[in-house]
């Protein structure tokens, strides 16, 4: 079967793009962002193709690109229109699929229906991206129990950010899952030097292992 992954974080600006861009150059795949909020500048799809070197044929067309930058409810509203979650089915792929959301779990789609409900449907294998920064421990644990509370399967978490070996190491203990890597600050940030600091700090491989049971 063609392996399928979900990148979410533990909130928006975690770095979810960049380890999407690296994961797509990593296993040649294919790139889908259902719903972009602030198309304004570079979008996530935009950032993806340019870091990872990909092809348009690779970048997927998302269901909704809303222009206000804002949770994705209040950025449809914005525009007199309401997501339609039955809209948001990941798209068939010959190739890995990796599917990044907009911000954390949490978000609102809709005024009744949030992100993680759509994940709860899709059943698809979670890749958590969450930073090293001060509260990621609060913010991780949080998310891999709403995750866990909805029988989401989750492959691991993917740190971002500067080594601190405590808070990774506990995550991964208290939360029982997988610690997949963690990718540096990377300056400069071009396709060379993200494709060797994923190679570096990653094992491609285990992106494509059946979740923990």
């Amino acid at each position: 079967m063609t392996v399928r992954l979900v990148v979410a974080g533990t909130d928006t600006g975690v770095g979810k793009t960049v380890l999407s861009a690296a994961l797509v150059a990593a296993l040649q795949a294919h790139y889908w962002k259902p719903v972009q909020c602030g198309v304004a500048g570079e979008t996530d799809s935009e950032t993806v193709a340019r870091l990872a070197d990909l092809p348009q044929s690779r970048i997927l067309p998302g269901a909704y690109r809303l222009d206000l930058p804002a949770s994705a409810h209040l950025a449809a509203e914005h525009q007199g229109l309401e997501i339609d979650v039955a809209r948001l089915v990941p798209p068939a792929s010959q190739a890995p699929l990796v599917i990044e959301l907009a911000g954390g779990l949490m978000v609102p789609l809709t005024r009744r229906v949030l992100q993680i409900d759509v994940l709860a449907r899709w059943r698809l294998p979670v890749i958590l991206c969450a930073s090293t920064r001060l509260g990621t421990i609060n913010h991780s644990l949080l998310s891999l129990e709403a995750l866990k509370r909805r029988a989401i399967p989750v492959l691991g978490v993917a740190f971002i950010g500067e080594e601190q070996a405590d808070s990774e190491r506990t995550i991964a203990e208290i939360g029982g899952v997988r610690l997949l890597g963690r990718l540096p600050h990377i300056d400069p940030l071009t396709p060379e030097t993200l494709r060797a600091a994923f190679s570096q700090h990653f094992d491609p491989a285990s992106f494509v292992k059946d979740p923990p049971r």
